[in-house]
């Protein structure tokens, strides 16, 4: 009597081998996953190594701002004895690592401001950073002293930021003021001036300035506001050198 034998059922061999992608796909997602963890810990020791060099009083506020919270809680808890000793260690403990995160975010954020102050260009970069959907658009005016105008579009509506010299750029304000008349319609127009002097914002107050303007615009309104202004005429190049005295440009420039 003939022997028969049994096919091996359809998918038998993928069901066998089913679960290596799925391996593979773990292994490539923990490998990403350590990857950022060491860009985001690389990140973190540059800038408590910048910080540090730049800012001496570093090291002793954080010390500070951890040892404070956690002696206190833990003492209380010395006081009153039994569990109330682990509990109490451990809030203080997570309670000065908070403080801590937090003055060193603090001073990384000072020290990043004070690097910069006074640079051309400065205030559009700290605004490009800031929390929030702004979209800058740097060096929408300028001056040959260097004086610039940046324009941002966002939920209040369009902000002009002034840097250099308010009687210079004062100028530059109402030429865009009179440019965007014909593109913004109703919507609000506000203006700031960063640097030195009566009612300027320093770069660590432009966030906080930021926040405070009223949101007069739906989201969407923003991203039509924002390429309606982008379709306007494109401001001059900053200019890289000196501008000549008489105000000519050298023949071997104009091609």
């Amino acid at each position: 009597m003939a022997k028969t034998t049994t096919p091996p059922a359809k998918g038998a061999k993928g069901a066998k081998g089913a679960g290596k992608p799925d391996r593979a796909a773990k292994r490539e997602l923990r490998a990403t996953k350590k990857a950022a963890r060491k860009a985001r810990f690389a990140q973190l020791r540059q800038a408590f190594t910048m910080t540090r060099r730049a800012d001496p009083k570093l090291i002793p506020l954080l010390l500070v701002a951890f040892l404070v919270p956690f002696v206190l809680l833990l003492s209380l808890g010395l006081l009153l004895g039994g569990t109330w000793v682990v509990v109490l260690g451990f809030l203080g403990f997570l309670l000065g690592f908070l403080a801590t995160t937090a003055t060193f975010g603090r001073r990384v954020q000072a020290t990043a401001y004070s690097q910069v102050e006074g640079m051309p260009g400065a205030a559009a970069s700290v605004i490009q950073q800031m929390r929030g959907d702004w979209r800058v658009t740097p060096a929408v005016g300028f001056t040959a002293q260097q004086d610039l105008l940046h324009r941002v579009v966002g939920r209040p509506g369009v902000v002009l930021v002034r840097e250099g010299s308010p009687n210079r750029t004062k100028a530059l304000l109402i030429a865009e003021k009179k440019k965007l008349a014909r593109f913004v319609g109703d919507t609000p127009v506000y203006d700031l001036q960063v640097g030195e002097g009566e009612g300027a914002l320093s770069l660590k107050e432009l966030e906080r300035h930021f926040a405070k303007l009223p949101r007069n615009i739906k989201p969407r309104d923003v991203n039509i506001l924002d390429r309606k202004l982008k379709a306007m005429a494109p401001a001059l190049p900053i200019p890289k050198g000196p501008v000549p005295m008489n105000g000519r440009v050298p023949r071997g420039k104009v091609r």
